[in-house]
């Protein structure tokens, strides 16, 4: 069979990744983009329903904050849905997990829906929790489907696809979230609740496809369910190779049930692989992405930029961020996870290094200011090509069944606590270091890039089997390399 062909054939698993993808990192791309387009509609409601309620209208402090809570919410919400993500999908398996998900975030839709009609604003921060949820478990299930779905050759790039629909929902969000469209007074509940719509597309569709093969085989013992699911999905006849594959992993794992949060975080013979989750997610937060789009506003006003075209050229920023993530998409699985982290870290650090500097000068040129413009995008695009994706594919290709639930839990734990600590802390950082604030994630950045680059083994095209092994050898180096094999990885 020609190339091409062996890859058409996997058109099933691209299906169900595009409907893994509507659900989950689609719906929170829009969530994170919506919600600042509608934010002086919102407060004004916010008033409204204070006037109407205790006859006065709310104080300035009390209506900045509870609009910031309604913003903060949401990693809050993804806090809980991360931690539910090594339970729920253990329990019930992961097609009936993302069922139950779709529910939720219908129901904070309907909430967003008629928040206005109730004269209700606890309705929207009720609404943007359960989104939070939603997405918090919807990404990890998401990413633990589908690689558990893919063959190894595919595992990269398929759990890729999810942050490609994280950025294509930014992208969607900007553009509906505009005056022209949905940005309006008459629009915000519409637009605020428009994320229930690929949650239920996502509920029908998902109806017609077959659970996780891998969880089938190794947590339920149903091989016969597997290997069918496995040929609805590759459309293959011989699949002695990934049966053998799950065979072994079944084996080393003898029976044990799923390993808890606990497990994880003291077990030696993971300790290598929870450093190697834990310092890019991280990384995620605290690369200084989050500052850079912060900036970029301020840069753009400095370079005579209207305010009225400044929400274009968000739109820009996000549809950068999703061209680089779907380039990545296509080189994870040749260049490989390790280099892809390892050198955006980086070139990252260098780029802000040099974006710190020139801020600080940007008085003495009036071409400076464009400079900045074209370091911002520099850093968006190395940003798309390595940390923003790559880092997401970690607990599919880190983790052996047993295991993986869990290790999702603390990947979302530490990405959705960052998330709300740098929307907390980063305005007084910022108010104190200015521009040098920079100088915080290229210190993060730097040692992120020298620790994956010098320490961790590189993952692409290998087994659930041999990766461990590549990992017990530093797990336990100092017993010898044959002291320790992979059936140690599933043994507390």
């Amino acid at each position: 069979m020609e190339p091409a062909s062996k890859t058409l054939q996997y058109w099933r698993l691209y299906l169900l990744s595009l409907v893994l993808g509507i659900g989950g990192s689609f719906q929170y791309g829009i969530q994170v983009s919506v919600v600042a387009s509608p934010a002086e509609h919102v407060q004004s409601f916010v008033n409204y329903t204070w006037m109407l309620r205790y006859g006065t209208p709310v104080e300035e402090y009390a209506n900045q904050l509870i609009w910031s809570f309604i913003v903060a919410v949401l990693s809050l919400g993804a806090w809980a849905g991360a931690i539910h993500s090594g339970s729920l999908p253990v329990t019930y398996g992961r097609k009936k997990a993302l069922l139950i998900n779709d529910i939720v975030a219908m129901i904070a839709a309907l909430l967003m829906l008629f928040s206005r009609m109730a004269k209700s604003f606890e309705m929207i921060l009720l609404g943007r929790f359960l989104y939070g949820y939603n997405v918090g478990l919807g990404l990890s299930v998401h990413l633990m489907y589908i690689g558990e779905s893919s063959p190894k050759k595919l595992r990269g790039f398929m759990t890729l696809s999810c942050s490609i629909f994280v950025g294509f929902g930014k992208v969607v969000g900007q553009i509906i979230g505009i005056k022209e469209i949905m940005g309006t007074e008459e629009m915000w509940p519409y637009l605020l609740a428009v994320s229930g719509l690929p949650a239920l597309l996502q509920f029908v569709m998902l109806l017609f496809f077959p659970e996780s093969p891998r969880y089938l085989y190794i947590d339920k013992g149903d091989t016969e369910g597997s290997r069918k699911a496995l040929q609805w999905l590759w459309q293959e006849d011989d699949l002695k190779q990934e049966m053998d594959d799950m065979q072994k992993e079944r084996e080393g794992a003898q029976g044990e049930k799923a390993k808890t949060v606990k497990d994880v975080l003291t077990s030696r013979c993971v300790r290598w692989q929870l450093l190697t989750l834990a310092i890019p997610c991280a990384g995620v937060q605290f690369c200084g992405i989050n500052a850079l789009y912060f900036y970029a506003f301020d840069i753009f006003r400095e370079s005579g930029i209207p305010e009225g075209q400044m929400h274009y050229l968000a739109i820009g920023i996000g549809a950068t961020e999703l061209i680089t993530v779907t380039l990545c998409s296509f080189l994870i699985d040749r260049a490989g996870r390790k280099k892809l982290m390892g050198y955006g870290y980086l070139l990252m650090g260098f780029t802000m290094v040099v974006l710190t500097v020139t801020l600080s000068v940007k008085e003495m040129s009036p071409m400076i200011p464009y400079v900045n413009i074209g370091l911002i995008f520099c850093v968006i695009c190395i940003y798309g090509l390595g940390p923003s994706g790559v880092s997401m594919a970690l607990p599919a290709d880190l983790f052996l069944q047993a295991w993986r639930p869990s290790a999702y839990v603390i990947s979302g734990t530490i990405n959705w606590v960052g998330m709300f600590l740098v929307g907390m802390l980063f305005g007084y950082i910022v108010e104190g270091l200015g521009q040098f604030c920079f100088l915080i994630f290229v210190v993060y950045s730097i040692f992120s890039a020298f620790f994956l680059l010098y320490f961790v083994p590189e993952t692409k095209g290998k087994t659930m089997v041999e990766i461990m092994k590549d990992f017990n050898k530093l797990n336990y180096k100092d017993r010898g390399d044959d002291a320790e094999n992979t059936s140690v990885a599933t043994k507390f």
